[in-house]
């Protein structure tokens, strides 16, 4: 590997914690920083067919759905990378406990004081390209393996 290369695989790195960074902390402008304006995201696998499209109509879909989490912490592995000078695709595992809120009775109420938490595994499979601001991802498809738990009661 050359220099470049190497400069070019650690800013693809940083690139998938500034991902996980935006999701955790509910920063959906930072999002922009991360994808393509024409990217194309895929979370069918754990979110269904509304999950699934083009970037700024998945991004709402995110923030609207996301909302009821008010704690996620992604944990994500080394990310495999197979790079091609101005281009990468990338997996990258993840380990992601989410928390909604519940009442006394472990019921899902929105304005409940406890906290139900359930963990969610898999891999981001994603094409990553070198633009003018730096490398962004041009796809995502989450690759959902495993879900410990579940999602609680509904009143």
């Amino acid at each position: 590997m050359d220099i470049d290369e190497i400069s070019d695989r650690l800013e693809i790195e940083q690139l998938m914690v500034k991902y996980v960074d935006a999701i955790d902390d509910k920063n959906w402008e930072l999002l922009d920083d991360v994808f393509t304006n024409d990217a194309f995201l895929d979370y069918e696998s754990s979110g269904g067919p509304d999950g699934k499209g083009d970037y700024k109509t998945v991004k709402k879909w995110l923030q609207d759905n996301l909302v009821m989490f008010p704690m996620t912490q992604h944990m994500i592995g080394k990310t495999s990378v197979d790079y091609h000078g101005d281009s990468a695709n990338c997996r990258t595992i993840f380990y992601n406990p989410m928390g909604v809120p519940v009442n006394p009775d472990g019921i899902f109420d929105p304005n409940g004081d406890g906290l139900h938490i359930f963990i969610v595994g898999g891999w981001y499979n994603d094409v990553c390209i070198k633009t003018s601001d730096g490398w962004k991802i041009k796809e995502k498809v989450e690759e959902q393996a495993y879900v410990q738990g579940s999602f609680p009661p509904f009143k």
